[in-house]
C-alpha cells in the first residue's frame, strides 16, 4: 500500500513505526486480512473461477434433486404464489445451450455497464475541464477540516436515491478530496464507500426502492390481515434515526480507526499542491457552471413538476414511483455533469471547442477498458449463478431454518437480521431476497406481535452492511480499480481490509437499534 512506515498513532498524535510492537490487536488482524486477500488472484480471475465453481456445484446438486417449495411474491403481479424450484444443471443439454447462447445478452443485460458508460460521458467532461478539481477546493473551503469525512459520509447515504451515482461519482470525489488537502486518499475511498454501499437500503427520503419493498410486504401482509397495508413512509423515521446515528458512526470510524492505520499516503500526487485557493478563472468558471445547472434544472422542472408532465408515471402520474424521470435519473445526473462541465470549461477557459468536448468523453471511456472487461466475466457469472437457482435455495432453507428454530418474536427479529446479512454474500439484490423472506417472516413475526414495519426495517439493517465487503456486488471491481489509482499494489483483500471495520461494527449497533426500537415501542414511520 503506497504510505510510510507509519500506520498507527500514539498518544501524543505522531505515528508509530511498522515494525512496532504496539499495533493494536484490531490492526494486526486488518493486516492479515489485507495480505491474505491480496494474494488471491486478478477480480477477474476470480470470477471465473467461480463460474466454474458454480458450474460444477450446479451439477452435483442436480444429481442429488435438490429443490425446495415455497410461497413467494411475484413483483410484476403482486399475487402470493406457490413455487416449487429445482436446481438447474449448466451441464445438461438446455445448461451448455444456455452458456453459449447467452453470452452477447447476459452482457447486454447487465445493467452497471450502460449506467457506467453514460455516467462517465458527463463525468469524463466535468473532470477534464476541471470543475471537479474546482469543486473540491471549494467544498474544502467551505466545509471545516474535521467535518469533512462526516459530510462525504452523509453525502454518500443520501445518495441511494440514484443508486449507481454514488459509486460512480461519490467514491472517486471523496478519494481526491482527500488527496487533496494531504490526506490519504484510500480513508476517503473508504468512508464514502462504506456511506453508498454500507447503509444502502435508509435515507431520509423516499427513493424508488422503497416502492418496490413496500409493495412486496403488502402483499406478504395480505397472507394474514387481507386489506391492511404500510404505506412507503412506514420505516421513514427509523430510517432517518439510522442515518444520524450511522454517519457519525461510520465518520468516527473512518477518522479514528481506518486512517490512522492507513498512515500519511506517500504515493503518486501525495506532493501535489494542495492549496485550497481558487483562481479568478475558475471562480468564473464555476459561476458559468451555475448558471449551466440552475438552465437544467429549469427544464427538467418543466418536464417533472407539472401535473401530467413527460417525466412521470404515465399511469399514476407519480415522480417517484416507477417514472420515467426516476428510471433514469443517471441521465440527469449525466446531463448535469456534462452540462456543468462544458460551461465551467468555457468559462475557465480550459475548454476551447466541441472538440475538447468529444475528446473528454472519449478519454472518460478509453479509461474504462479494464473495468468494462470485468464486468463483462462479472455479467456472466451473474447469469449462470442465477439459472441454477443455487441462491434461492439458499434463501429458502436459511428462511426454513430460521422460522423453525423456536426463537421468541425479538430474537427472531434480530437472528433475521443475521440471516439476511449471510446471505446477501450470495445474493447481493435486494428485491429478489425480499421476495423470498417476507411471505415466511412478514406473517410469522405479525403471529407474534411484531409490526410488519418492524420486519421490514429489519430486512434493510441485514441487506446493507456486507455490499461493502462482497465481490459479487458489481461495483466492487470498480472500487478495487479505484484504490488501485492510489496504490498500485491494491487488490481485493485492501478493499476488504478496509471495510471489514465498518461490517464489523455495524452489524452490532444496528440490530441494536432495531431491538431498542422495538422494545420500546417506537413509532416507525408514518
Amino acid at each position: 500500500m503506497a504510505r510510510s512506515e507509519s500506520h498507527a498513532l500514539d498518544k501524543h498524535g505522531h505515528f508509530l513505526s511498522a515494525d512496532t510492537d504496539e499495533k493494536t490487536t484490531l490492526e494486526k488482524l486488518l493486516d492479515v486480512v489485507e495480505r491474505v486477500g491480496n494474494r488471491v488472484p486478478h477480480p477477474a480471475v476470480i470470477f471465473v473461477l467461480l463460474i466454474g465453481l458454480v458450474i460444477l456445484l450446479s451439477q452435483l446438486l442436480y444429481w442429488a434433486g435438490a429443490s425446495v417449495t415455497y410461497e413467494a411474491v411475484n413483483p410484476q403481479t403482486h399475487q402470493i404464489e406457490t413455487v416449487t424450484t429445482s436446481v438447474r444443471s449448466l451441464l445438461t443439454t438446455d445448461g451448455l445451450r444456455f452458456m453459449y447462447g447467452g453470452v452477447v445478452q447476459n452482457f447486454m443485460n447487465f445493467t452497471a455497464v450502460g449506467v457506467i458508460i453514460v455516467a462517465m460521458l458527463g463525468v469524463g467532461v466535468a473532470e477534464t475541464a476541471g470543475l471537479v478539481q474546482a469543486l473540491i477546493r471549494k467544498l474544502v473551503v467551505v466545509a471545516p477540516a474535521k467535518s469533512l469525512t462526516y459530510i462525504l459520509v452523509f453525502i454518500g447515504i443520501l445518495s441511494s436515491i440514484a443508486a449507481d451515482a454514488g459509486y460512480l461519482v461519490l467514491i472517486p470525489l471523496a478519494a481526491a478530496a482527500y488527496l487533496s488537502i494531504g490526506r490519504n486518499p484510500l480513508a476517503g475511498l473508504a468512508a464514502s464507500f462504506a456511506g453508498v454501499a454500507a447503509v444502502f437500503t435508509v435515507n431520509i427520503l423516499v427513493k424508488p426502492l422503497d416502492a418496490i419493498l413496500t409493495g412486496i410486504t403488502n402483499d406478504a401482509i395480505s397472507l394474514v390481515r387481507p386489506g391492511e397495508t404500510i404505506s412507503l413512509t412506514a420505516n421513514l423515521w427509523f430510517s432517518i434515526a439510522s442515518v444520524v446515528l450511522l454517519t457519525a458512526v461510520v465518520g468516527f470510524l473512518s477518522d479514528k480507526v481506518i486512517e490512522p492505520r492507513l498512515g500519511p499516503y506517500t504515493g503518486a500526487g501525495s506532493d501535489q499542491n494542495t492549496s485550497a485557493t481558487v483562481t479568478a478563472e475558475e471562480s468564473r468558471g464555476l459561476r458559468y457552471a451555475g448558471w449551466a445547472l440552475v438552465g437544467l434544472l429549469v427544464v427538467f422542472a418543466l418536464l417533472t413538476l407539472p401535473p401530467g408532465a413527460p417525466l412521470r408515471n404515465p399511469e399514476t402520474g407519480s415522480l417517484v414511483t416507477d417514472s420515467p424521470f426516476m428510471n433514469g435519473l443517471i441521465v440527469f445526473i449525466a446531463l448535469a455533469f456534462l452540462v456543468a462541465g462544458a460551461a465551467y470549461g468555457l468559462g475557465a477557459g480550459t475548454m476551447k471547442s466541441s472538440v475538447d468536448l468529444i475528446k473528454a468523453m472519449e478519454k472518460a471511456i478509453a479509461g474504462l477498458g479494464g473495468l468494462i472487461l470485468l464486468l463483462f466475466i462479472i455479467s456472466q457469472f451473474n447469469a449462470f449463478f442465477t439459472y441454477t437457482n443455487i441462491a434461492t435455495l439458499a434463501a429458502v432453507r436459511l428462511g426454513d431454518w430460521l422460522e423453525h428454530a423456536g426463537f421468541g418474536a425479538l430474537p427472531l427479529l434480530v437472528g433475521f437480521i443475521f440471516v439476511v446479512g449471510a446471505l446477501d454474500v450470495i445474493m447481493v439484490g435486494a428485491i429478489p431476497k425480499w421476495a423470498i423472506f417476507a411471505p415466511i417472516f412478514v406473517p410469522l413475526l405479525m403471529r407474534l406481535g411484531v409490526e410488519p414495519a418492524a420486519v421490514l426495517a429489519a430486512y434493510r439493517v441485514g441487506d446493507s452492511p456486507v455490499n461493502a465487503i462482497s465481490p459479487l456486488n458489481a461495483y466492487f471491481g470498480l472500487i478495487v480499480s479505484f484504490a488501485r489509482q492510489y496504490d498500485s499494489k491494491a487488490g481485493v483483500g485492501t478493499v476488504i481490509a478496509l471495510m471489514l471495520p465498518y461490517v464489523v461494527v455495524l452489524f452490532i449497533l444496528w440490530p441494536l437499534l432495531v431491538a431498542l426500537w422495538h422494545i420500546f415501542g417506537l413509532p416507525w414511520g408514518v
